[in-house]
């Protein structure tokens, strides 16, 4: 591993997450912080491979991040998979290559199809990133 890959000690609590397929693997590694209650939280070390030009994390992982955050949340929630169908991210303000980009989402409401979910993301306690998503509950043909 290169230096510039070295990933610090991940904040209090939180652990390595397990493989969320080859797309995330290859963007992560990604940690999780298990808790009691509705709250799901990620998080990642910003590497120079997650930036742009500018040396500033790419709107492009800020987006995958809370994509796959509400994708946790939903199962958390659903105990099922679930795809999603709408997203809707507002960018706030920059997170930078060494910062711990921490993120948070909770489902607001779910029916029998779908669920609706917020997150949000922050790198030293200043908010990045906000989103919403709409994700449909796949359920298992047997």
């Amino acid at each position: 591993m290169a230096e510039q890959d070295i990933i610090p000690d991940p904040p209090e609590g939180f652990v390595a997450s397990g493989s969320r397929g080859p797309f995330s693997s290859h963007n992560g590694p990604y940690f999780h912080r298990a808790q009691p209650g509705e709250l799901t939280e990620q998080a990642f070390y910003a590497l120079p491979r997650h930036a742009n030009g500018l040396g500033l994390v790419h709107g492009g992982m800020l987006t995958a991040f809370l994509d796959g955050l509400m994708g946790a949340a939903v199962y958390r929630s659903a105990r099922q998979t679930a795809v999603t169908i709408h997203l809707s991210v507002d960018f706030l303000h920059m997170a930078r290559v060494g910062e711990w980009v921490m993120g948070e989402a909770r489902v607001t409401r779910a029916t029998r199809d779908v669920a609706f979910v917020e997150a949000r993301a922050h790198a030293n306690g200043v908010d990045a990133v906000r989103g919403s998503g709409v994700f449909k509950l796949m359920r298992r043909h047997g």
